[in-house]
């Protein structure tokens, strides 16, 4: 005998309170979406796929189990601390490469400060639309901060003079610089360190160079590796910050995204695009050229992994292959406009998240000391989330607000990424504009073979 007879079940119905019935039907409709997420995430095998999904799991765990939400903070904690560990080593291989690789100045001659001049403007310009646009859009007003387990309370924001600001970024011990997690001190040293190399005899050079070279290359595959524990980071965070606040805090959250899209488009829109105009860049033909790379980097968020086909859509387009090799590795830690653009809209963020108003003033001096702590991110997986730690810990603005931008970090990595893509790839074009040595006819088939021979080397 079925003991579930539709008796039984309709005795059930009758019993239960119908107000609380539709409030029951889109609990179970929403862990059956969730279900068939997770089924898609299975099949998909993608990280991004996971990450997202991951949001969504957090997001419905801090709304149906609030308790329980609050206690997986630990595992965003881990995240973060993970994250952290990539600091020092990723700055200094990538810096020390940029620079000491290209020690002959004399050949790279004009192509070198034309590079590094653009670089700058184009980047400064990003930070400053990103400041426009957080306190255009003010996501972070309104929202109240969590108390921090354990009974400690988010730290005060120390007052700096100009001449403290200046004198903390040089470094007097780099080990204490490195243990401490002061980003502009490891900048600086990496920087003179890079420096001391390129003047050293070749033979004595060589060595360190294949070690930075190395180490680089150890460290982006020791973020991938942190990067399988992101979708276990980021769902944890989203759920902590749901379950403490409710869901309301993602309206904040999906403010921030859009003040981010929105920002970006403008940079697109108001700076590049009248760039290329200038540069009589072949808009059609670099849109085209663009389609893959940037597709690539906005699935992976890695700058890194669409960087040879970005090489080789580049050198198809008409620019030579020397101008290739050298401005879009350079650009890939001078030149991520994205990032820029995102840090300095993400700093003020956490400002506002915490109560704290800022001065135009110290708005403006985190804009140039974001200038020098931007340089150097390659392109790794939300390696800028390690620059605004830093520069939150530089400014002592509390990191409470970071496990918020965390829940949705993935989605303006996306973002963020492509726009650092297009912005390199146009760098590229415009330094061989600037040079006289762009082919308005596109490539040849040994550009061809050259730019498969780069991305064999990359």
């Amino acid at each position: 005998m079925i003991p579930f007879t539709l008796a039984a079940v309709l005795t059930v119905l009758t019993d239960l309170n119908w107000i609380a019935l539709p409030t029951m039907l889109l609990l179970v409709v929403r862990w059956l979406a969730i279900v068939g997420l997770i089924y898609y995430g299975i099949r998909k095998k993608s990280l991004t796929a996971w990450i997202l999904i991951s949001m969504v799991v957090g997001a419905e765990i801090g709304n149906d189990f609030p308790e329980a939400a609050v206690n997986l903070r630990v595992l965003s904690q881990i995240f973060l601390r993970l994250i952290k560990t990539i600091i020092a080593p990723l700055l200094f291989g990538t810096l020390v490469v940029g620079i000491a690789g290209h020690s002959d100045l004399k050949q790279v001659g004009r192509m070198g400060w034309k590079s590094l001049l653009y670089f700058e403007v184009v980047t400064t310009i990003a930070l400053f639309i990103g400041l426009a646009a957080i306190n255009i859009s003010k996501a972070g007003v309104g929202i109240t901060l969590p108390e921090v387990a354990g009974g400690e309370k988010l730290p005060d924001v120390a007052k700096q003079s100009i001449s403290d600001v200046v004198l903390h970024i040089f470094p007097e011990n780099i080990a204490k610089s490195i243990a401490n997690g002061e980003v502009l001190q490891i900048v600086v040293f990496s920087v003179l360190f890079a420096i001391a190399l390129a003047v050293t005899k070749e033979h004595y050079r060589r060595p360190v160079l294949k070690f930075a070279e190395s180490l680089s290359e150890v460290m982006f595959k020791f973020t991938s590796i942190i990067m399988y524990f992101a979708p276990i980071g980021v769902g944890a965070a989203i759920a902590y910050t749901v379950g403490h606040m409710g869901l309301g805090i993602l309206v904040n959250l999906f403010q921030l995204l859009a003040t981010l899209y929105l920002a970006l488009l403008a940079f697109l829109l108001l700076v590049l695009f009248p760039v290329a105009l200038i540069a009589k860049v072949p808009i059609k033909k670099f849109i085209q050229a663009l389609v893959e790379p940037v597709s690539i980097a906005f699935a992976t968020t890695s700058s890194e992994a669409a960087l040879p086909k970005a090489m080789e859509a580049m050198t198809r387009l008409g620019v030579p292959r020397k101008i290739v090799a050298f401005v879009m590795p350079t650009g890939y830690s001078f030149n991520l406009d994205g990032s820029t653009l995102y840090l300095s809209l993400a700093s003020v963020f956490v400002a506002q998240a915490a109560g704290i108003e800022m001065s135009f003033s110290q708005q403006l001096l985190m804009v140039f000391t974001l200038m020098l702590t931007s340089k150097g991110v390659a392109g790794v997986p939300r390696a800028t989330l390690v620059i605004l730690l830093g520069t939150l810990a530089s400014f002592g603005l509390p990191v409470e607000p970071v496990f918020i931008i965390l829940g949705i970090d993935e989605l303006m990595d996306m973002a963020r990424t492509s726009v650092n893509v297009i912005g390199n790839c146009l760098a590229t074009v415009v330094i061989a504009r600037w040079e006289g040595e762009f082919d308005e006819n596109g490539s040849t088939i040994e550009a061809e073979d050259e730019a498969l021979e780069m991305e064999g080397k990359v």
